[in-house]
């Protein structure tokens, strides 16, 4: 029932974060987000490395996501606080999509070939589909989202690496 509920809480982020922000209200996704970090934390058998795994996901998807935009692959519609640095929605996005790595997606820490591909798959497809409910846009569309698949390609076994070390979900 908790990965049930994980994939939920996730789909209902991701929903508040980007259609929040395609209608010019992007601080109803970091709410959303702390509320479902707050809900995550609150079941986990250990709460500080699963605070460490959200907060160095975050300061990854930021940094990934401000080169996005400070090179002109993408270009945010909304919330961005600090011209050049990915949105506050966006970061919220990174943080709970973290929540899922122990979780829903424990299952692809070991996989990394495939953590490559589903990445490299996944990223694209979350990027096109925000920018297909107005929360950003890209200025050539095909590279723009190459580069993401490329990106997430290296991200997502990444993140599943690190979330092997931080794993606050782990039965004692």
């Amino acid at each position: 029932m908790t990965v049930v509920i994980n994939v939920a809480l996730f789909q209902l982020g991701w929903f508040a974060c980007v259609l929040g922000a395609a209608h010019g209200l992007p601080w109803i996704g970091p709410l959303a987000a702390v509320a479902i970090i707050a809900w995550h934390l609150a079941h986990a058998t250990r709460r500080r490395p699963e605070l460490a795994l959200a907060a160095g996901a975050l300061l990854a998807g930021a940094i990934f996501d401000s080169l996005l935009l400070q090179t002109g692959w993408i270009h945010f519609n909304a919330g961005v606080l600090i011209a050049g640095m990915a949105p506050i929605w966006m970061m919220s996005l990174w943080a709970i999509f973290a929540t899922s790595l122990n979780v829903s997606l424990r299952w692809m820490r070991t996989r990394p070939g495939l953590a490559v591909i589903l990445g490299a798959l996944g990223g694209p497809l979350a990027y096109y589909s925000g920018a297909r409910l107005g929360a950003l846009s890209f200025t050539a569309v095909r590279p723009a989202l190459a580069v993401i698949a490329l990106g997430w390609a290296v991200l997502t076994p990444a993140l599943l690496a690190a979330a092997r070390r931080f794993d606050g979900y782990a039965q004692p």
